[in-house]
Formats: C-alpha cells, sequence, structure tokens
C-alpha cells in the first residue's frame, strides 16, 4: 500500500506540475497574440488614419481649384487683384489648410504664395534660339536640341539633335519634332537634365533651404554660396497663347491689308481729329508691309500719346492666335533679359517705368523708356495681357499626418477657366517649414502653427 500511494503522490504531482506549465504556455501564447493582436490593431488605426489624411488633402486640392476659378472670375477685368487683395497662404478647407505657393524671384530667403502667370515667362515652343540660350544655366547644346525637338523637320541645328541620336540610346525613343507638352517634357531633350532645369531648388519652393547651402554635406550639391542658385524652370512655359483680338475681343486692324485702310482712318479719328487723321495715313503706303506694329508707329509719325490710345487695335497679320508672347508687365528681370537685343540697363528702366507707373494698357509704354531700334526689335515678343496662370498647391490634412502638392494651369481664354494641367508635385517633398506640421500633429490650431513661420 505504501508503495503503491507513494507512486500515486509521485504521478499526481507529476500531472500537476505539468498542467501549471501548459498553463502557463497557454497564458503566455494568449498573451502574446493580444500583445499582437493590439500591435496590429494599433498600426491599422494609424494606416487608417493616414488613409484619412491623405484622401482630406486630396478633396482639399479640389477645393482650391474652385477657389482659384472663382477668383480668376471674379478678377477678370483686373489681374492685379489676384496679388494684391486675394489671400492665398495658410487658409483653411473644412479642418485642413491650403496655401498656393510661388517661387520668389526678388528675395530668396522668403516664401512668396499666389498665382504664376504663364505670360511672364519665356515659352519654349516659340522662343528663337537667341533667347533661349539667356536663359539662366542654358547650354548651346540643350538650346540647339530644344530646336530639333519641337520643330518638323528632320535637319539637325548645330550641337542639337534628331532621330539619329535619340535611337541610339540604351532605352530609344524618337525625336518628337512637334511641340512641348509640357515642361517637364525638355528632361526627354538632349543635353538636359533635373540639375539644369531645378538648379538648387530640388523642391520647388524658391527659398534657400538649409540642405541647399551646404556644399556637399547633404542632396543637393551646391556652391554654398549663400543664395539659390535655381534652374530655368521658372522662366520657361509652354502655355502662354492669346487671341489676335483687342481688350474688347474685337478684331484687331491688320496695318499690311491694303484694303483696311479706310477702317484705319475711321480708327484714328476716334481718337485725333479729322486733319490730324489725315495727316497720319499721308505717311502710310498704300501698299504697306510693316514687320510690327511699333514700325507702324515709328513711320507713322504718330505722337506716343496718340499710338497709346490705339496700339491694341493694331496687328500685322491675320493669324487668329499668338503664341508665346511674353507680358512686359509682369515678366521677371531674367525674363526680359531673353527678348531680343536687351541690355542690362534696358532691362532695368523698364522695370523702373513699370513699377512707377499704373497705366500700362498696350506695349506703347515701352516706346517711351526703349530707343526705337529695340523697341521695334522687341515688339512681335510682347504683350500686356496674360490668360494662362499656374498654381502649386499645398494641402495639408487638420492632424497634420498628410499633405499633397500639386502643380495646377489655369486657361481663362474663353470666359471661364479650365484647368489644362494636372500634376502632383508631391514627391518634391514638403515645401515649407516643418514646423507647421509639427504643431498640427500635436494638436495645435493653424493660426497658433504659424505663428513665427516665414
Amino acid at each position: 500500500m505504501r508503495t503503491t500511494n507513494g507512486r500515486q503522490f509521485v504521478a499526481s504531482h507529476r500531472t500537476g506540475g505539468t498542467i501549471l506549465i501548459v498553463t502557463i504556455w497557454v497564458v503566455l501564447v494568449l498573451a502574446g497574440l493580444a500583445l499582437v493582436f493590439a500591435r496590429s490593431m494599433r498600426v491599422a488605426a494609424i494606416v487608417s488614419a493616414n488613409q484619412v489624411a491623405s484622401v482630406e488633402a486630396e478633396w482639399i486640392a479640389s477645393g482650391v481649384c474652385q477657389y482659384i476659378i472663382a477668383q480668376l472670375v471674379a478678377n477678370a477685368e483686373d489681374a492685379d487683384a489676384l496679388d494684391e487683395d486675394v489671400p492665398w497662404e495658410a487658409l483653411q478647407v473644412g479642418q485642413g489648410t491650403f496655401w498656393v505657393l510661388r517661387s520668389n524671384l526678388e528675395d530668396d530667403s522668403d516664401f512668396d504664395y499666389g498665382l504664376t502667370d504663364e505670360a511672364g515667362k519665356i515659352n519654349l515652343n516659340s522662343a528663337s534660339l537667341e533667347m533661349l540660350l539667356k536663359l539662366p544655366g542654358m547650354t548651346s547644346e540643350l538650346a540647339a536640341s530644344i530646336i530639333d525637338w519641337r520643330d518638323e523637320d528632320g535637319d539637325v541645328t548645330t550641337g542639337g539633335a534628331e532621330d539619329e541620336y535619340y535611337l541610339l540610346l540604351s532605352e530609344p525613343y524618337n525625336c518628337k519634332n512637334a511641340p512641348f507638352e509640357t515642361v517637364n517634357e525638355i528632361l526627354l531633350v538632349k543635353g538636359a537634365s533635373e540639375e539644369l532645369l531645378y538648379g538648387e531648388d530640388t523642391n520647388l519652393n524658391g527659398v534657400l533651404d538649409d540642405n541647399e547651402n551646404d556644399g556637399d554635406n547633404s542632396a543637393p550639391s551646391d556652391n554654398r554660396n549663400g543664395r539659390l542658385e535655381g534652374g530655368f524652370y521658372d522662366y520657361v512655359t509652354v502655355y502662354s497663347v492669346e487671341a489676335n483680338t483687342d481688350s474688347e475681343g474685337n478684331e484687331r486692324i491688320n496695318l499690311n491689308d491694303a484694303s483696311a485702310r479706310t477702317t484705319l482712318q475711321s480708327a484714328l479719328q476716334e481718337v485725333v481729329k479729322e486733319e490730324r487723321a489725315l495727316e497720319i495715313m499721308n505717311n502710310i503706303p498704300i501698299s504697306p508691309s510693316y514687320a510690327s506694329v511699333m514700325a507702324f508707329y515709328y513711320g507713322s509719325g504718330m505722337k506716343i500719346e496718340e499710338f497709346e490710345q490705339l496700339a491694341d487695335r493694331l496687328t500685322v497679320s491675320d493669324e487668329e492666335t499668338r503664341p508665346g508672347l511674353v507680358n512686359v508687365n509682369t515678366a521677371s528681370r531674367e525674363v526680359l533679359l531673353c527678348l531680343p537685343d536687351l541690355e542690362e540697363a534696358d532691362v532695368e528702366a523698364l522695370l523702373s517705368y513699370r513699377n512707377s507707373n499704373t497705366t500700362l494698357d498696350s506695349v506703347a509704354w515701352v516706346a517711351k523708356v526703349l530707343d526705337r531700334e529695340k523697341a521695334t526689335a522687341i515688339d512681335n515678343y510682347i504683350t500686356v495681357r496674360s490668360f494662362q496662370y499656374s498654381a502649386d498647391i499645398i494641402c495639408l490634412s487638420g492632424d497634420g499626418r498628410a499633405y499633397k502638392r500639386f502643380k495646377a494651369v489655369f486657361d481663362t481664354q474663353g470666359g471661364t477657366p479650365q484647368i489644362v494641367y494636372w500634376k502632383s508635385l508631391t514627391r518634391f517633398g514638403w515645401p515649407l517649414e516643418y514646423e507647421i506640421v509639427e504643431a498640427l500633429r500635436k494638436g495645435e490650431p493653424i493660426t497658433e502653427a504659424m505663428v513665427g513661420m516665414r
């Protein structure tokens, strides 16, 4: 009996120990599963919150587009109001916030906000080789290759490239021989690179960031000179075009159409007395062949005050549209320097005059600033009107979890603005102070997050 009882006790003891061990393992496994499940739920919650924030940012962008269209319609008769009266910085849409950013071409230490006038740029599809060569950072090889890429023939411009070059690449393709559809298409052209296009401004915010002024310590490689050495991205476009009509939408008078003499004389009599109109008409050849409206002005003997009232109603061609004209009222110093025959002193004179005068309704004011030769040289390349505007749209969710960034181009010809280009710029990174994002993630309202920001 003792032996049997002893064995039963030992067996019972061992069984109890086994159960305890199994129980502990079960508890550990269940605890582990609970932890894994909890972590999975947390990750899922974070992912879900991020997805919601991302969708929120995208919907904000849709709202911003409607806001921009509304402002373009409301200020169709006064484009200056888009800069002076319309807010573009840290505007709230629901719980989110948006900015419309643009490069500050005058001060690379501060952000600038608003729409960008595409007519204030050089059009890649119409600029001459000489104009392209004057762009900041442009090379002779790339300028020539741009001409070959857009023209319809297979003739190689000196330094340029046609099919023979592109078909020998490791990933071959044909030379387009057609107009550029986007600015970024230039990266397909021989001699082009992101370094030439964007320069040091790798996040396209127009501001000199710390990583853009530290030499080779971090990307991009820069010269550490305390200035933002951008490429030519901010100075080129493919969208600028306007109808060959006057500001009221009426057909212009073709100065080279002999049958339009009566119409021209009637127009003159609207701004001067009949005797003066006849005097001017006597200076106009029966079969005129004016190269530009400015050439007509100098040959007609008109006074500048008379020409100012008539210039917008005149043309020298029957073409329905005029692509690529540069708006001399809005173009930057760098763009004005690209115009034929202009030097630094000429550009400074133009900038000084337009900054001190508010009535710049026609290109006639250029004749007040430049001499006859230079005013005539640039006349066929300039305008004082703009119909296309671009926007760098930044949308941030209310909790700071997600942002989206887009470039949009709006064409206002025809009355109702249309979006003619839409592309994500999110890959270029967050362009503003990161402290804004951090503040929102801490739960601070956007009004407090913006305090102290540039």
